[in-house]
């Protein structure tokens, strides 16, 4: 198993957010976290990164514990973070000038400015680029860190609608080119069936990990996920149960 969390709990400020957590990835699997605001999905990737630190349980990559801060997770957040006073080809280098294989690294972005959609543009500023060449920029920049997993936060959220869904069939094509083990998180139902292997679907504490859903594989485009209307029931009734129960026990819904 590439990844195995066990029993991980974080509270904050007294609160549980996340609550014995418990799931598996294999080596080489796209899975989706996917579930309502204020259920612990981007903590999860945190806790995974090290930037928080868990109450308790373990994170095991191929067997090994990880904490703290660690090469095995490489994240990439909604914003792009690039820095606009540098090239394109520098922010993406950014991992090798850090830990010192900056002409390794340069070389391996070059070698994948095309497949990323970026020919031309190395010696370009963000500020000349559309919304989706800049995510396709911090996905490059993520994908050079050595890293077995990648940990991928809403990415294409702040696109517009249409840029969105282009850089969904991107990824889909960029998963066959990869070959990495991918963690996304997403509030968009559609993105996940489209993307995943299998969506795991988290409701807040105590509920937590309530789902867990394989996705068929073959023939995917955009006419196969119109078709999926029988999956997107299930995950959106598994999701509302959560959100029926609340309300039901006076908690009020929690936003989708």
């Amino acid at each position: 198993m590439k990844l195995r969390i066990e029993n991980l709990t974080f509270s904050y400020e007294g609160n549980t957010v996340v609550d014995r957590l418990s799931l598996d990835i294999k080596d080489g699997e796209f899975v989706s976290l996917l579930g309502p605001s204020g259920c612990g999905k981007s903590t999860v990737l945190k806790l995974l990164t090290g930037i928080l630190t868990p109450r308790s349980g373990s994170i095991l990559v191929d067997g090994q514990a990880v904490n703290g801060v660690s090469e095995r997770f490489a994240y990439m957040p909604q914003d792009d973070l690039l820095f606009p006073w540098k090239t394109i080809l520098d922010n993406v280098c950014l991992y090798g000038q850090i830990h010192g294989s900056l002409s390794e690294t340069r070389r391996k972005a070059l070698s994948w400015f095309p497949l990323f959609g970026l020919e031309g543009y190395e010696h370009a500023y963000p500020a000349s680029l559309s919304g989706g060449m800049r995510q396709r920029a911090a996905f490059l920049r993520t994908a050079l860190c050595r890293a077995d997993i990648l940990l991928l936060d809403e990415p294409f959220g702040a696109l517009d609608v249409i840029t969105r869904g282009e850089m969904q069939d991107w990824l889909l094509l960029m998963r066959e080119q990869m070959k990495k083990t991918v963690l996304l998180v997403t509030h968009d139902m559609d993105e996940a069936i489209y993307l995943s292997d299998r969506i795991l679907i988290l409701n807040p504490p105590p509920d937590g990990l309530s789902a867990a859903l394989s996705v068929s594989a073959s023939g995917r485009n955009r006419e196969w996920l119109y078709s999926q209307s029988a999956l997107r029931a299930e995950i959106y009734s598994k999701i509302r149960r959560r959100q029926t129960a609340a309300a039901v026990k006076g908690e009020g819904p929690r936003p989708l």
